[in-house]
């Protein structure tokens, strides 16, 4: 008598009173042994989905006209993230994820935005693989005190980073010393990305102290041939009741000789909690070119505040940039304002 093994998939989703889509797969063998049909079930996992509610308006002024003078623009968010984990039998705890973002997508005709696996335990540490929007150990940590002020709707040079790519590797060490975290990044050889050599980051942060923070990160950035360089960040933020202050400095060393090859990136922040409803900020990041005789900074500053209430968050920002990617032309100047709203339920 033969034996007939039939694998076939069966895709379960169930959608459950929270709104949470619960998916799960399932391997099932079909045996025909003597007319009889046996079913078994050989491997079982679940995804649940996230997203949100939120509606932005931004209004920008200043720049080139078909850049960054384009008054107001209306947006609301798009995007839902898939996830899940698990503990194996070994103790490992595994999770995955994968944003769902079609006009941020990884490719011209992606569907998949930042998507990443992790496997891992507090013994062994965790090593993270990043197919999509992964960041280095100095990356992950390039501008730690105004939280990318720069960045948003200008033509602004950004805080300088060490190299990433598409599938790179992470790995987080397990705790060492109460407090103290380390974190280690590998960048693949990859042409596609125009990377002609690998690169490997580090990072160290300590919070062994009630409410201070410090971090250093170290790096490589080989995006040019012939131009790489030496990242270094540091930083340092204190929260002592309702105020947090921040530092963060970085230093790009380029093997290029251009006088724009070299760059330093400096912030600072003031946040004050007033309730536990509403917070402010100010925020500061300049980017200088030191070997540029012309001597113009970039700097852009600004105020942010939110107000979050029975689910609802109303925030908005006032934004300012002088000298914008180091030009003192006219349209270097710019400003901006936002309001956005966004709903959890």
């Amino acid at each position: 008598m033969k034996m007939i093994i039939i694998p076939c998939l069966l895709l379960i989703i169930k959608i459950t009173n929270k709104g949470v889509i619960n998916m799960n797969i399932k391997k099932i063998g079909l045996t025909a042994l003597a007319g009889s049909l046996i079913a078994t079930s050989a491997f079982a996992g679940s995804l649940s989905v996230s997203g949100g509610a939120s509606l932005e308006v931004q209004h920008n002024n200043g720049g080139a006209a078909a850049a960054s003078n384009k008054g107001k623009a209306y947006t609301m968010g798009n995007s839902v993230t898939f996830t899940g984990s698990g503990e194996l039998e070994n103790g490992l705890n595994v999770s995955v994820s994968f944003e769902l973002d079609q006009a941020a997508a990884d490719g011209t005709n992606g569907v998949f935005d930042s998507h990443s696996l992790k496997v891992g335990n507090d013994t062994f540490g965790t090593v993270t693989f990043s197919g999509h929007g992964g960041s280095s150990a100095q990356s992950a940590v390039d501008d730690m005190a105004s939280g990318d002020i720069w960045d948003n709707g200008f033509s602004a040079t950004g805080a300088p980073t060490a190299s990433s790519t598409n599938n790179m590797l992470a790995y987080k060490l397990p705790e060492m010393v109460d407090g103290l975290s380390v974190n280690i990044s590998y960048v693949p050889h990859s042409t596609a990305a125009a990377q002609y050599a690998s690169s490997m980051d580090w990072a160290v942060a300590y919070t062994g102290v009630e409410g201070l923070t410090v971090g250093y990160a170290s790096g490589e950035n080989k995006t040019t041939k012939g131009s790489e360089a030496d990242v270094s960040s540091y930083y340092v933020t204190y929260a002592y009741g309702p105020v947090t202050v921040a530092f963060h400095e970085t230093e790009f060393d380029s093997e290029a000789t251009t006088t724009t090859a070299d760059i330093d990136f400096t912030a600072y922040s003031v946040a004050y909690t007033v309730t536990d409803e509403i917070s402010v900020a100010y925020k500061v990041a300049d980017l200088s070119v030191p070997n540029d005789s012309t001597d113009a900074d970039q700097e852009v500053s600004g105020v942010t505040a939110s107000y979050t209430a029975g689910g609802m968050t109303i925030s908005g920002k006032m934004i300012n940039a002088d000298n914008v990617a180091n030009s003192t032309a006219v349209t270097a100047d710019q400003s901006m304002w936002e309001l956005s709203a966004s709903f959890a339920f």
